[in-house]
């Protein structure tokens, strides 16, 4: 086989999040210009970038124009609150996009992705059925059952997500769902409530030569549709996890595009049921920074960027706990994190955005240890260790003399 040279490429990276930002590292770490854009200022992944934008990205015009403007070699989406017609445009005329527009269009939107998967390709998924207009909300309902769950057709993180239980309250999850949607899409998807045993995400990767590649599965608990923890190994039956992976490929192969998919199922009793695909690393996945040898951010770029990916393994049991913001501020500090390190094999990772609301990921625990349950264990504590303070006066920001914000951390509370 011979060898090549690898040239740095230039990637711009559409969304700053936390995930960006792990995403960042690991490009700069092969010696990659990014770009960041986001819609607001000193968002995560800013924060470690070469250079950064503030841009509305749902407006195509102005995302065409940026794009066009900075030459990107790829084109990385890692939101879903994007302009997909500017990015199709932009393919046919030769930019690469991640994984590929068509995949793109079709993950951002629950309909397309739930059509795709159990429509064309014959997917088991929960009972679904979608509303457009409030005067069907009722009727739909009934043909679905209670309890049931109303999701925006596109929200990040599980945002406007609800479990309804009676009719009574449909008209509350609508407007919810509704509040918390992206895109100029009006209407939900109604699911059946599947009392599932578990949760799982199957972090696979498909590479340029059309090649597909599996972590080890990641379990995973949620609330409200928003991932809280997470750990792997999962233990399960190997012939779900086969199942799970038949799954898998068959939409791989359809969607046909370089790169990292973070794919969500449910078991219930001997059956696997499809449940979401995100074409980019997942946030469960973030567990993989202590227990693979690549982890998710690094298979991602390598996938995308053609360079090898040898064997992926499992290093020791390794466990997640995010840590949640009670409270809102503007100038948002951390107290408890020395407490929070006293507890062996654990890192903590504060994300760095620049404002707090009730209820945000701010930041995320890792633990290992070679006993899973410890490891678990070991991540709940320190995260509850770590306080979201507001500090009473405004105090002065720390700077790396980049303009970079640094978060204020308070050691000794």
């Amino acid at each position: 086989m011979g060898s090549f040279k690898f040239i740095p490429k230039k990637i711009l990276l559409l969304g700053s999040g936390e995930l960006g930002k792990e995403l960042v590292v690991e490009a700069k770490r092969l010696g990659l210009e990014v770009i960041a854009i986001d819609k607001y200022e000193n968002a995560p992944a800013m924060q470690l970038a070469d250079n950064s934008f503030v841009i509305d990205m749902s407006d195509k015009e102005i995302l065409k124009k940026k794009i066009k403007e900075l030459k990107p070699d790829f084109v990385v989406p890692e939101i879903e609150a994007l302009s997909i017609e500017a990015l199709k445009e932009l393919e046919e005329e030769g930019i690469n996009i991640v994984p590929n527009a068509r995949t793109v269009e079709i993950t951002m939107n629950r309909d397309k992705i739930r059509n795709l998967a159990s429509k064309e390709l014959k997917i088991k998924t929960a009972k679904f059925s979608y509303v457009f207009n409030v005067d069907e909300l009722e009727i739909k309902s009934s043909e679905i059952g209670f309890p049931l769950l109303l999701k925006p057709l596109m929200s990040s993180s599980g945002k406007g997500q609800s479990l309804v239980n009676r009719k009574e309250d449909l008209l509350l999850a609508w407007n919810d769902a509704l509040k918390n949607s992206r895109g100029k899409i009006v209407g939900v998807i109604l699911e059946e409530f599947l009392n599932f045993d578990y949760e799982f995400t199957l972090l696979s990767i498909r590479n340029e030569s059309g090649e597909n590649l599996f972590c080890e599965p990641i379990g995973h608990e949620q609330y409200k549709g928003d991932y809280q923890c997470s750990w792997q190994p999962l233990d399960m039956n190997q012939s779900l996890i086969n199942e799970a992976r038949e799954m898998t490929t068959k939409i791989l192969n359809n969607l046909n595009g370089s790169g990292i998919y973070g794919v969500e199922f449910f078991v219930k009793g001997k059956e696997v049921i499809f449940s979401e695909l995100s074409p980019r690393p997942h946030d469960t996945g973030m567990v993989t920074l202590v227990s693979q040898n690549i982890n998710e951010f690094e298979l991602h770029l390598r996938a995308f960027l053609n360079l090898p990916i040898p064997n992926i393994s499992l290093l020791k049991p390794s466990a997640t706990r995010v840590i949640i913001s009670d409270k809102e501020s503007n100038t948002p500090s951390y107290s408890g994190l020395n407490e929070a390190l006293e507890l062996e094999n654990t890192k903590v990772l504060i994300f760095g955005k620049p404002t707090a609301k009730k209820g945000r990921r701010m930041g995320v625990v890792l633990s290992t240890d070679d006993d899973l349950n410890i490891a678990r264990e070991n991540a709940d504590k320190s995260a509850l260790k770590i306080k979201i303070i507001s500090p009473h006066r405004q105090l002065p920001s720390l700077s790396d003399g980049l303009g970079v914000i640094i978060p204020r951390l308070n050691y000794d509370q």
